[in-house]
């Protein structure tokens, strides 16, 4: 329990101070937790044979799963709300024809691309790896979009359609892989099933909102019998607690497998919450600020997880480049070309698509997913954690610049520079007098 604490205390001392590290260079606060995870993690402060000090090997990592994965539901329901009736007048169509063009664009470029490598190496990539590669190139990570667009207060049209189409673009990469990962595994078996391919992922979408749907209301009844708004509070961490441990339940009717996504139906808990409840503008305000440590130990143990031993793999580095700039280029055409047919304004057109190339959580529970596969599943693995590794340190800071670009992100305003340093004064003054 000790080591459990300390392990904990260090990564978010580790990640806050690699902020201020960080801060000369302007990096997002992403970037910093991230490295902060790669330095206190298995690949460097492990090898230094620090014990139980840090988190020394991958195993341990592990260890702190629950907080990813409470991390991500939160993440989840922070995203959903977005989704608000009013506000989706004027966007919703946009929303939905980006998030499902640029999802399918990504997919079919890799698809292409990996497809054409394995002709002219059939021994190094077999085509179910090159199809369940384009499906996971689909998602885009959530966490790391929501967590630049919070740090810089980013406000404008690109950000307004940022958010739904980031929560659009999971649960269209869930539809499309279950689909490629079906057809990956009728060619690895040669059994085929309809269920696995077709039923499976309908009934895992239509699953997650209902139960969703059904918390949330759930929810605003119970929200409304207190008038403290500390209370209000802990009812809704309870509530997101809960429902990230419910979609975890499994089960099977005949040959269907009955299951919920974790982020799908905290989305829609999200989303059914805030367009239902009055009191949930409050409520999502402190929340925010509550979740704020527990996205910081996110990002630092997902920093942890990273495996930079995988650049020794020349073949993989190779296959992982492939990945990466077909996907990159899908993700950034899909956005551009479908924003202009949306007709947004060309802000948003020059720099949507940008902000859509950060990749993690989701693309990783897909690769768990793929490791069925046996074998082939492993490649699958090493390719996503390589490609990860490159997105998760470099995604964030293209979102920012990309959000500065189109005049989403201000610097700080003069007065309240002032009005920090005049407090620091101030402080400054009254340590003297008692000193």
């Amino acid at each position: 329990m000790v080591s459990v604490l300390l392990n904990l205390g260090i990564a978010l001392l580790a990640g806050l101070l690699m902020t201020r590290v960080l801060k000369k260079w302007n990096m997002p606060d992403v970037t910093a937790f991230l490295l902060a995870g790669v330095l206190i993690g298995p690949f460097f402060l492990g090898r230094l044979g620090s014990g139980d000090l840090g988190l020394s090997s991958y195993d341990e990592v592990s260890k702190y799963d629950v907080i990813n994965t409470l991390a991500m539901g939160f993440i989840a329901f922070s995203i959903g709300s977005e989704f608000k009736v009013s506000e989706l007048k004027s966007t919703g169509k946009k929303a939905v024809v980006i998030g499902i063009f640029q999802a399918l664009t990504a997919t079919v470029f890799v698809d292409a691309a990996l497809l054409g490598f394995h002709f002219l190496r059939p021994d190094i990539l077999t085509i179910p790896q090159a199809i369940t590669l384009g499906a996971i190139a689909s998602a885009t990570a959530p966490a790391a979009t929501l967590m630049v667009v919070r740090q810089y207060k980013a406000k404008g049209e690109l950000t307004d359609l940022l958010l739904p189409i980031v929560a659009l673009d999971d649960a269209v990469g869930l539809v499309v892989f279950a689909i490629s990962f079906g057809i990956a595994k009728v060619l690895v078996s040669g059994q085929v099933s309809i269920a696995a391919v077709a039923l499976d992922p309908l009934i895992e979408i239509a699953c997650s909102l209902a139960l969703g749907t059904f918390l949330a209301f759930v929810l605003t009844k119970l929200e409304k019998l207190f008038n403290s708004n500390t209370n209000r509070l802990s009812m809704t961490i309870a509530f997101i607690t809960l429902t990230v441990a419910l979609t975890s339940l499994e089960f099977r009717l005949g040959p269907v497998t009955v299951g919920f996504s974790s982020l799908l139906t905290c989305m829609m808990l999200g989303t059914v919450f805030c367009n239902y409840c009055p009191l949930s503008d409050d409520i999502m305000q402190r929340a925010e600020k509550w979740s704020s440590p527990v996205l910081a130990l996110f990002f630092v143990l997902s920093g942890s997880a990273l495996r930079l031993e995988v650049f020794g793999n020349a073949v993989l580095v190779l296959v992982g480049v492939i990945y990466i700039i077909f996907r990159s280029l899908g993700k950034y055409l899909g956005a551009r070309y479908s924003a202009r047919m949306t007709g947004c304004s060309q802000k948003v057109v020059d720099n949507l698509g940008i902000t859509l190339l950060p990749q993690a959580g989701v693309a990783l529970g897909m690769c768990v997913t793929a490791q069925s596969l046996g074998e082939q599943g492993q490649l699958i693995r090493s390719i996503i954690l390589f490609s990860v590794l490159i997105y998760e340190l470099v995604g964030p800071v293209m979102t920012r610049e990309a959000l500065k670009r189109a005049g989403e992100i201000s610097e700080m305003p003069v007065e309240v520079k002032e009005r920090r340093q005049r407090k620091l004064a101030e402080a400054g003054k009254s340590d003297r007098k008692k000193g």
